[in-house]
């Protein structure tokens, strides 16, 4: 009797330790309750996802109605507290044979999952262009249908702005530019790539001039101007100076070229499939509110299998190629937010807006009329490692080939996803009868010689 009391003493508190471990506890009523699995740190070692695990997903319902403020996280890693609500499903691999997150074949371009399609763009190395979006005089914006991925950052007080990252197309008339934030120090590394912008604040300047990678950026602030680096302001009347700066992104090139910075590095994260993985819930119609500055409403069109952006309840267009903005794939990621007065001297009014790309957090992916929730990652802060979206068990999401937004939101209350499309005809009807209206920016005959004029 005595041996077995011992033996009991021994087995009772590893069993008790193993279903700790396993994150599974005994719940009321005796039901096991198993803790929904988060990304952990692991050396992914094949392309192939892992068999069936279970991925958390979300529950949505027909709309999520935003929050008209948005909520500060004040750690790099976001609490979890899913609305809509996360339930664990299982995700099974996809058919055909994956392309990336870390391996590609020769010849594809790691940013769309397809071919690229002639040799210079294989050569030449990303470039990112800063795009204004805001005031809405600056719309519609000229050349961004062109680039292969593009970031919606808040510049500042809700005000968004593009990086639109260029390989497989060089368009010759792409902006208007406007100048770098904080942001653009990260997606420089994460992509390895160039940076185009018209000019920045002096801390920012100076983070720049200071960086190991400064010969990647290019700006009519550093002395590059209109016929060696294709900075060429386009005047208009009734148009501010600041939005009049347009980049040839070929003649960028050429002086990245002519400076030896113009290699066409890769950069590493996304994970394409023309197969959409199991699991998804139907995404016709998705709004995002950068708490009532600036918004976006992207609604999957069934004819293309693409989504089409409206920006203040308007179609949201590109001038060069007078088509709808559009994307194969959204993804939305939750990111914190960190104001950085700190960077200016003592006593000033300014500060700038740090969006904390590193680390992980929440994430949605969007494609083929399907959402699905994961995590964002960036795995390191080496050169070329670019964001990747995974599920709990780090397999990754598998993107639709094509071109790609990355939404950067503060939290998902401020994204509303839903299966029925808002009627955006009657919404923009509405807004034509009361709106006063505004000009229309078109090129001008020609460039002025001095970008800075």
């Amino acid at each position: 009797m005595r041996r077995i009391s011992l033996i009991l003493l021994i087995i009772i508190p590893l069993i008790v330790g193993l279903m700790l471990m396993s994150g599974t506890v005994l719940g009321q009523d005796n039901v096991f309750q198993t803790n929904t699995p988060r990304p952990v740190e692991v050396n992914f070692a094949t392309n192939t996802p892992a068999g069936p695990t279970e991925t958390p997903t979300l529950t949505l319902t027909s709309s999520v109605t935003p929050s008209a403020t948005p909520t500060h996280t004040d750690t790099p890693t976001p609490t979890f507290t899913p609305t809509p609500t996360f339930t664990p499903t299982d995700t099974p691999t996809p058919t055909p044979t994956p392309i990336g997150p870390f391996s590609y074949p020769e010849g594809i371009n790691p940013l769309t999952g397809l071919p690229y399609p002639n040799e210079e763009a294989m050569a030449r190395r990303n470039l990112i262009v800063k795009i204004s979006n805001f005031p809405p005089i600056v719309r519609p914006q000229s050349g961004v249908n062109q680039a292969d991925v593009v970031y919606e950052f808040e510049a500042e007080g809700g005000v968004t702005r593009f990086a639109a990252i260029f390989r497989s197309n060089a368009p010759d008339h792409v902006g208007s530019v406007r100048s770098a934030r904080l942001s653009d120090t990260q997606l420089i590394v994460m992509y390895n790539a160039l940076l185009a912008y018209s000019g920045t604040s002096e801390p920012i300047q100076r983070i720049i001039l200071a960086a190991e990678w400064v010969y990647q950026t290019f700006s009519p602030l550093k002395g590059d101007g209109c016929e060696d680096a294709g900075f060429c302001r386009f005047p208009q009347d009734g148009l501010a100076l600041e939005h009049t700066l347009f980049l040839d992104t070929n003649k960028l090139w050429d002086l990245a070229t002519r400076r030896n910075v113009n290699t066409g590095y890769r950069a590493r994260g996304f994970a394409f499939n023309e197969t959409a993985d199991a699991g998804g819930l139907p995404a016709n119609d998705i709004f995002i509110d950068w708490y009532g500055q600036t918004d976006a409403r992207w609604q999957f069109d069934t004819v293309t299998g693409r989504y089409l952006r409206y920006t203040d309840g308007v179609a949201h267009f590109d001038a060069a190629d007078g088509q709808q903005l559009w994307a194969d794939n959204l993804i939305i990621i939750e990111v914190p937010h960190n104001e950085r007065p700190d960077l200016f001297p003592a006593g000033s009014n300014y500060q700038s807006l740090e969006i904390a790309l590193w680390d992980q957090g929440r994430a949605y992916l969007i494609r083929d009329g399907q959402v699905y929730q994961g995590y964002w990652r960036r795995r390191d802060l080496e050169p070329g490692s670019a964001l990747q979206v995974i599920y709990g068990d780090n397999t990754p999401m598998m993107m639709k080939p094509g071109r790609t937004w990355v939404e950067v939101v503060r939290g998902f209350g401020d994204v509303a996803i839903s299966e029925q499309r808002q009627d955006m005809v009657a919404t923009a009807t509405a807004i034509a009868l009361s709106a006063t209206p505004t000009l229309t920016i078109t090129p001008g005959p020609s460039p002025t010689e001095n970008p800075n004029s």
